[in-house]
């Protein structure tokens, strides 16, 4: 049987077998308009479906959307009574096609949320592997049943807690331990610490220490693809610098990010792997040239060609990194795709790409080797950086642009590569 809702002046309706099917008001939610799945109700006594109520109260917003009134609070009691009787009106409707909406689960609580951190960390501290087992299974199972339940528990200090936790553990070294930090660690890519004391324990010697050897795991892809994707959130809340220390003083760490560009895990564990990679060759050049020595550029060349908005804007970062010293410079040149791959990048990609290629391009033309300004002019750099300049983009960079230009052209002439039917093809800007 054929059954749709529509709305019309003012009333939605379901239509089966040109029957005419008005939903009573108060089955409806305000916000959507739409037959309420699971009613909930507000400390301002109006009733909400709890899809809706929480977009509204996720969104930023402090006040009941019918009332106007301040929210004392953000609690949700699930309205029974009302769900009951939208469960008996589709009952009494099946013969028109409408299907009963089935009893919704109840959600997690901030207050179960506060009681499953602190037995956790209590766990913790007394090392009880079973406990901590369970605690961390079902905050899980329960993360997975809705995105409701898992916004809750990231926002609750869940993350906090894993964090003291992740430190407790560490600190007993014990290799029956492993698989409760895996498990930490996991849970922290999606409830990362908000508050500086859970940043604090996670960038603590111990917690580096545990987090760099599970980056190291060869044999567990997720566990790599955790540690860095940790790593990397860290990294960003770090504003001393204490975390890039601290990581660049455990073997093999930089080994251990060279194989995560090198043989990709999965697109988000490669744009982690960037973002660190670059926080470290920044604070570093040594750990840059040691990168570039085992072969870094090629991969980084390699994710340039085909990958998305996001990872080319990370790897162009990092290309422009390297490039700060005269070894990085000279080992950049010395691949034949990088001058190729970064004119084409220009007005492309993004404002940010186009700007981190400019610039990597400036150092390789300004620097030592004069073949990388020929090849650039030979591959249409000229036409793009003087449309860019036209159009009056690049503002941030207009030296670096002004540079260039004036370069290239004592070449344009001898190359005869300029052809002004090119225009502003090049032209695709990002949203």
């Amino acid at each position: 049987m054929t059954f749709s809702w529509r709305r019309r002046r003012g009333k939605i309706t379901a239509i089966a077998h040109e029957i005419e099917l008005t939903i009573p008001t108060h089955f409806r939610c305000p916000i959507s308009l739409d037959l309420m799945k699971d009613p909930v109700t507000l400390s301002t006594g109006i009733t909400y479906d709890r899809d809706s109520i929480d977009k509204w109260i996720d969104s930023g917003k402090v006040t009941c959307p019918v009332t106007n009134q301040v929210l004392r609070n953000f609690d949700l009691i699930p309205n029974h009574s009302i769900r009951k009787m939208i469960q008996d009106w589709c009952v009494a409707n099946k013969s028109h096609g409408v299907e009963r909406i089935p009893t919704p689960r109840i959600p997690i609580s901030r207050y179960e949320v506060s009681e499953i951190c602190a037995r956790l960390v209590a766990a913790a501290r007394c090392a009880d592997a079973a406990k901590l087992q369970d605690l961390l299974l079902r905050t899980r199972n329960s993360a997975r049943e809705s995105e409701h339940n898992k916004r809750c528990i990231a926002a609750n200090g869940f993350g906090s807690a894993l964090a003291e936790s992740f430190e407790s553990l560490a600190q007993f070294s014990a290799e029956d331990s492993e698989n409760l930090m895996k498990e930490i660690l996991s849970a922290l890519t999606w409830s990362f610490p908000a508050d500086q004391d859970g940043i604090l324990r996670l960038k603590s010697a111990v917690s580096l220490r545990w987090i760099a050897r599970l980056l190291k795991a060869e044999d567990d892809l997720s566990s790599r693809q955790n540690a860095v994707c940790v790593l990397r959130e860290l990294i960003s809340a770090d504003q001393g610098g204490i975390v890039i220390d601290g990581v660049m003083g455990i073997e093999g760490v930089e080994e251990a990010l060279f194989q995560i560009v090198k043989v990709p895990i999965c697109p988000k564990a490669t744009k982690a792997c960037l973002v660190v990679i670059n926080y470290m060759i920044d604070k570093d050049e040594n750990t840059a040239l040691r990168l570039v020595q085992m072969g870094l550029i090629p991969f980084i060349l390699e994710i340039l060609v085909d990958g998305d908005k996001s990872v080319c804007e990370k790897a162009l970062a990092v290309i422009d990194t390297i490039c700060n010293s005269k070894q990085g410079r000279q080992s950049a040149n010395e691949n034949a795709l990088t001058v190729p791959l970064l004119v084409k990048k220009i007005l492309r990609v993004s404002d940010v790409a186009t700007e981190l290629a400019v610039s990597t391009l400036w150092k390789l033309c300004l620097g030592e080797n004069e073949s990388a300004l020929v090849e650039a002019v030979q591959l249409g750099a000229f036409q793009k950086l003087l449309v860019m300049l036209q159009i009056g983009s690049g503002e941030r960079f207009k030296d670096k642009l002004t540079d260039l230009l004036k370069l290239m052209n004592l070449y344009r002439d001898k190359l005869d590569c300029f052809d002004s039917s090119m225009g502003f093809k090049y032209i695709k800007r990002s949203n």
